[in-house]
C-alpha cells in the first residue's frame, strides 16, 4: 500500500495521467447535478475547471523539476484560486427583487477546481474527501434545504394604495395579518397620480404569493397588490 501512495505521489508521465483522469471523474460527477439543474455550468464546465487546476499545480512542479527553478511551485496554482471567481459569477443571475440564482454553481466550480489543485499535487486523501461532501451537499442537502426554504419562505409583496395619507394605516395593518420587513414607499407602478406604492418582503410558512396578494386587496385603500419582482 505505502509503494502505491509513494508512486502515486511521484511525477510521472502516469501519475498525470491519474491525475487528469481523476479530475475528469470528479469534475464530472460534480457537475453532472448541476446539470440536471438547468445550470449555465454543467458536466464539462466542472470537469475542464478541474483538469485546468490540477494543471496548473503539476506546471509549477514540471517548471521547478526541469528547470532547476528555485521560486515557488505553488505559485500558479494559488492564482487559480482567485482567479475561478470570474468564472463563477458568470453563473451568478439575479432573476428577480428577491431571487439570486447560480451561487450554488459558482461555489461548486470553485470547490472542483480546489479539488483539481489537491490532486494536482498528489493530496489524493484530501481531494477525495472533499469530492464526496461536495457531492453531498449539491446532491442530498438540496432536497433539506428545498424543505427548509419551503417553510420559511420570503417573498415581495407590491401594493398600490389610493392616497398617502394612508400609507402607515396600510402598512400596520398588513404587519398584523403578515411578518412584514424591508417596507418601502415608491412611485405607484400605474402612474395613477395621487396614487403611492409600497414595497414589503412577506416572511410566511403557509401561504402562497397569491394569497396573499388576494388578502391585501381586500382592504378597502387598496387599488392591487401583486408579487414584486
Amino acid at each position: 500500500m505505502e509503494e502505491i501512495l509513494e508512486f502515486l505521489r511521484s511525477f510521472n508521465v502516469w501519475t498525470v495521467l491519474i491525475r487528469l483522469a481523476l479530475c475528469v471523474i470528479v469534475g464530472g460527477i460534480i457537475g453532472m447535478e448541476r446539470g440536471k439543474q438547468g445550470r449555465a455550468a454543467g458536466m464539462r464546465t466542472h470537469i475542464l475547471v478541474c483538469m485546468g487546476a490540477a494543471l496548473a499545480v503539476m506546471m509549477g512542479f514540471h517548471i521547478t523539476e526541469i528547470m532547476d527553478y528555485t521560486g515557488d511551485p505553488m505559485r500558479i496554482a494559488a492564482q487559480v484560486v482567485s482567479g475561478i471567481g470570474f468564472l463563477g459569477v458568470g453563473t451568478i443571475m439575479l432573476k428577480g427583487r428577491f431571487q439570486i440564482t447560480g451561487l450554488t454553481t459558482a461555489a461548486g466550480l470553485w470547490c472542483a477546481a480546489t479539488i483539481g489543485l489537491a490532486l494536482g499535487a498528489g493530496f489524493y486523501e484530501g481531494a477525495l474527501i472533499s469530492f464526496l461532501f461536495t457531492v453531498s451537499t449539491v446532491t442530498f442537502l438540496h432536497k433539506l434545504e428545498y424543505k427548509f426554504i419551503k417553510r420559511y419562505r420570503r417573498f415581495g409583496i407590491y401594493i398600490e394604495i389610493t392616497s398617502d395619507k394612508v400609507v402607515r394605516e396600510t402598512i400596520n395593518t398588513v404587519s398584523k395579518e403578515f411578518r412584514v420587513t424591508d417596507v418601502q414607499v415608491t412611485l405607484p407602478r400605474s402612474g395613477t397620480s395621487g396614487n403611492v406604492g409600497i414595497e414589503i418582503n412577506v416572511h410566511t410558512a403557509t401561504e402562497t404569493p397569491e394569497q396573499v396578494a388576494e388578502k391585501i386587496e381586500q382592504l378597502e385603500q387598496v387599488i392591487f397588490a401583486i408579487e414584486s419582482i
